[in-house]
């Protein structure tokens, strides 16, 4: 199964990604060296709208409620 990883190449410091067989553990670099195949971390992040991040979302919601009722006040006081 091919997968996708990043090899990093000590020669000129550079990290590439490849998409090739899982068992694959070094790569020729750009610069004719050998790149290792290195583990990085994982790029993500949740959306609170959606719900996969409930105190984002509990804490949006509250500050949205704050925000109106603040606007309905100072509607109150100029109208």
């Amino acid at each position: 199964m091919k997968v996708l990883n990043d090899f990093f190449c000590e020669s000129c410091g550079t990290t590439e990604e490849h998409l090739l067989e899982s068992d694959v553990r070094t790569v020729r670099c750009k610069c004719g060296a050998e790149a290792q195949r290195v583990i990085t971390s994982v790029n993500f992040s949740l959306d609170p709208l959606k719900g996969h991040f409930p105190t984002a979302t509990d804490k949006w919601a509250q500050w949205q409620d704050q925000r109106r009722k603040k606007a309905n006040l100072e509607d109150a006081e100029h109208g």
